[in-house]
């Protein structure tokens, strides 16, 4: 009989302990699971951030082409010059290029009065004078003919609350 406690004994001193092994490997492919998780939250946290940026910016230029519009419709216009707010027809005004990185818009644009809640600097608006066009045709998507004067191209940028968030929105106007 004392053969048989013997043997029973030894068996459970010689446990390999499999039951820690597996556990700490489920806790990790859990830890994973879980990081692989918190990295997709993180980016779409970022992008919705982003797309609110963004849209804050495009608010701020659509306040600028309308107080450039209120501008134009007004009583009477200021004078137009070239290198100010109030310009003749720039010739590269066509051009994203132009308005994102050559024009001066701190000295050559007209700040609106306020800033919107949120933005990084007050929106801002340039008016081109586009003088004579050519009057007598009609005019596309359902636009009728514009007059030979009194045609205005409104070119507004809008600011998000990071600086580098930047919308640029371009209007005619016929006054």
């Amino acid at each position: 009989m004392k053969t048989f406690a013997m043997k029973t004994e030894s068996k459970r001193n010689r446990q390999q302990g499999i039951a820690l092994i597996m556990g700490l490997m489920f806790l990790v492919v859990l830890t994973l699971l879980g990081m692989a998780a918190m990295r997709g939250t993180i980016l779409e946290e970022r992008m919705a951030g982003n797309a609110r940026d963004r849209d804050l910016a495009f608010q701020a230029a659509e306040a600028a082409l309308r107080a450039a519009e209120l501008e134009i419709t007004g009583a009477t216009l200021q004078p137009f010059a070239a290198g100010t707010a109030r310009t003749p027809r720039i010739a590269d005004g066509t051009l994203n290029d132009y308005w994102q990185t050559t024009h001066d818009w701190p000295n050559q644009s007209v700040a609106v009065g306020w800033q919107p809640e949120g933005t990084n600097q007050v929106p801002r608006y340039v008016i081109e004078e586009l003088g004579v066009t050519a009057g007598g045709g009609t005019g596309g998507l359902g636009v009728g003919a514009l007059n030979d004067e009194g045609v205005y191209r409104v070119t507004a940028r809008g600011v998000g609350s990071s600086a580098n968030t930047v919308v640029i929105l371009q209007a005619v106007y016929e006054r």
